[in-house]
């Protein structure tokens, strides 16, 4: 089993991968943010929608949303945080590698660094070749991640979260002559240790530009920011949007 397979992972650390402030935050995105405009009856793809952090905000300015992700556990929690924010959305367990609804879709968005979770590469332009296909002529897709150029600037610190009366503590390491990342994860919380792992591949701004073209898309930038503020030195994250002509 590959670790995004493993429930106990998303349940275990959730408090760390989705802490209270990020659906805040996802909330002020998608009121903000010209990459995430939505109009009424827009048809939004969220891939790996983990608890509907962004299904939520997006259904409530008035788009059409679709949440796929791979975890029951995630989705059961989705669900509930759908009904208590009082929005409706369609949510379905599929593999983001497989997952296809030709021309269903006028954005398709992928946050958080949850896209290069494959090992093989081939499994990860299927993604973006996916996304392409659900999408009609001129829609969108918006993939989030971490730069490798970002990255960089800080990898080797460890860090430290208080959680839920414990602490995790986080450190990271290059394999593979920087294509690949390991994040381990240790929550220590009284007499209690609960350790994983966490793999994915790391991408500068011109290999995730080239994989999006490879995939068929067309007019491919790089944003910095959800603010659209250039990827450059002063970068945040790397946020890459593409287009289905």
């Amino acid at each position: 089993m590959d670790w995004y397979e493993d429930d106990d992972l998303w349940t275990g650390f959730a408090e760390v991968m989705f802490p209270p402030h990020r659906a805040a935050e996802a909330e002020r995105l998608v009121t903000t943010s010209p990459l995430l405009e939505v109009a009424p009856g827009d048809r939004v793809l969220d891939l790996a929608c983990g608890p509907a952090t962004h299904v939520v905000p997006l259904a409530r300015r008035g788009a059409v949303v679709t949440g796929v992700d791979l975890s029951e556990a995630m989705l059961a929690r989705a669900h509930e945080v759908c009904e208590r924010a009082g929005v409706r959305a369609r949510l379905v367990r599929a593999d983001m590698r497989e997952h296809v609804e030709p021309d269903a879709y006028d954005l398709v968005i992928n946050m958080y660094t949850s896209f290069g979770y494959f090992t093989d590469p081939g499994e990860n332009l299927a993604v973006l070749r996916n996304a392409h296909a659900n999408l009609v002529a001129g829609g969108r897709l918006l993939v989030d991640v971490l730069g490798k150029e970002v990255f960089a600037g800080w990898v080797g610190r460890p860090q430290a979260v208080d959680v839920d009366g414990g602490t995790v503590f986080m450190r990271d390491t290059v394999l593979e002559d920087w294509t690949r990342l390991r994040s381990d994860w240790t929550w220590v919380r009284g007499n209690e240790v609960r350790r994983t792992s966490l793999y994915s591949t790391l991408y500068s701004a011109a290999e995730l530009r080239a994989l999006f073209e490879e995939a068929g898309f067309t007019d491919v930038e790089c944003f910095g920011d959800f603010d659209c503020s250039p990827y450059d030195n002063h970068a945040r994250r790397l946020i890459v949007r593409g287009v289905r002509a």
